[in-house]
């Protein structure tokens, strides 16, 4: 524990990395780089190169051990690598390829130029080469993409001693190998055996009678979303991958699975406000423009939308500038309320929490949430406009218009993103936009209807 701490806060009395190096290549003191660099770990300097600009992270990446540039790579978000890639000799990126790990090799593999990609495989041997052929055989996002075929197996008839003998030969074994899979002569899966009940039970105890029998496995085409979803609820380290005739093909680890889950929040972030999760911070200005203009665009046609409803009531403005400066209160408050609605539907909607069984329930629940918070601040509104403006319809009006928002604003927050999934669009990309728009034009429409019917 002491040297843990010691480490910790010999890190933290560091200069910022990324200042630092910066400076250094600035300065032009490539040695320095190179020996700063030398002690970092892998993923430390894929985050370096990813905070960097285009002309220095060239340079950076140019003063790497070349023996360290494939597993640098799988580090990197596709955007930065492929703009890595794209500056390397064609020899470079084969021979950076040659200490990739199978899974990381196909991941990279659909990025290169169709020569570099041949020249790969051609590079490979028969073995390294026929599972990579079968990891790219599946679909991405699934549980066969996800899987390493590096995956010890036993059989039910063997004793630990057996096992033990076996395992010694092996080493060192795949990482994070905290069972053996169990399969019959044929390799259909069976169950586990955990190493602590191999490890601790007498060596003549046979297999069969200490393995975990049917222990959790994923189909090849599992959606790598619901595999990371059961490796969180069941507190996983590995699970076997089968085919459909329950054929042992590989497993899938738990480092992989976090990161999934890292890239799935990542996603989430961004796509809220339009962004791909692999987009270069450092790109060049014309293709991040590009890529935003969508989404402002879409955007605009919103404000539009608003804009249109309260040019529908000119006349109540032109007479009660008050309405005027209200209007925002109305809008926002539906606005917060919805969002706060729509982010925990997405969450449960991506934890597989909710269903047609419970989605009625849910909506109720939201719905009475939305009204009592609309007459709790109805009222505090209504107190601060009469107090501001000294009249009572006015204040009256507002504090309808805000229940009425609040109240749609619940029921927009669940029944939105329930929608888009079903249609099959992520709510994470779309859900606030088609929120906001509903919010504001509703927030508009009861505010400003109402003081016309009542005002005017």
């Amino acid at each position: 524990m002491t040297q843990v701490t010691a480490n910790i806060d010999e890190h933290n009395n560091e200069p910022n990395q990324v200042d630092y190096i910066i400076g250094l290549l600035k300065a032009g003191d490539d040695i320095s780089v190179a020996s700063y660099v030398e002690h970092m770990h892998i993923a430390e300097i894929a985050v370096m190169l990813e905070s960097l600009p285009p002309d220095l992270r060239q340079r950076l990446w140019a003063l790497l051990p070349q023996e360290i540039e494939g597993e640098t790579l799988t580090y990197l978000g596709e955007e930065v690598r492929a703009s890595i890639i794209g500056e390397m000799e064609h020899a470079d990126v084969v021979a950076a390829t040659e200490s990739m790990d199978v899974v990381d090799l196909a991941d990279v593999m659909d990025e290169l130029p169709g020569d570099i990609s041949e020249a790969v495989l051609e590079s490979l041997d028969q073995d390294r080469r026929q599972r990579l052929e079968t990891t790219l055989s599946f679909n991405e996002d699934t549980a066969g993409r996800l899987m390493s075929t590096d995956v010890i197996s036993v059989r039910t008839d063997v004793s630990l001693a057996v096992v033990l003998r076996y395992l010694r030969r092996l080493k060192p074994l795949p990482s994070h190998t905290d069972a053996l899979m169990v399969t019959d002569d044929n390799g259909a899966y069976l169950g586990k055996l955990s190493l602590a009940d191999a490890v601790s039970e007498h060596p003549s105890t046979l297999v069969a009678d200490i393995m975990q029998p049917a222990a959790d496995s994923v189909q090849a085409d599992a959606n790598e979303h619901d595999v990371a979803q059961l490796f969180e609820r069941r507190d996983l380290i590995s699970v076997a991958v089968i085919d459909e005739q329950g054929i042992l093909l590989g497993r899938i680890t738990v480092d992989n699975v976090v990161d999934i889950i890292l890239a799935e929040a990542d996603k989430a972030l961004l796509a809220s406000a339009g962004l791909d999760q692999d987009e270069d911070l450092f790109a060049p200005v014309f293709p991040s423009a590009r890529r935003r203009a969508v989404w402002l665009g879409i955007n605009l046609l919103t404000v539009f939308m608003a804009a249109w409803v309260i040019g529908r009531f000119e006349a109540v403005l032109d007479k009660i500038v008050a309405l005027a400066v209200l209007m925002p209160v109305v809008a926002s408050m539906g606005g917060i309320a919805g969002s706060q609605t729509l982010t925990l539907t997405i969450r449960g909607l991506a934890l597989g929490q909710i269903s047609n069984a419970n989605l009625r329930w849910l909506g109720n629940k939201e719905l009475f949430v939305g009204i009592l918070n609309g007459f709790v601040w109805a009222i505090v509104v209504a107190i601060v406009t009469f107090v501001w403006f000294q009249d009572t319809g006015i204040a009256a009006i507002i504090a309808a218009a805000m229940i009425l928002n609040l109240i749609a604003a619940a029921f927009s927050g669940v029944l939105i993103p329930v929608i888009l999934s079903r249609m099959g669009i992520d709510p994470a990309l779309s859900g606030a936009v088609v929120l906001t728009t509903v919010t504001d034009v509703i927030g508009f429409l009861s505010f400003l209807g109402l003081a016309t019917v009542f005002l005017l």
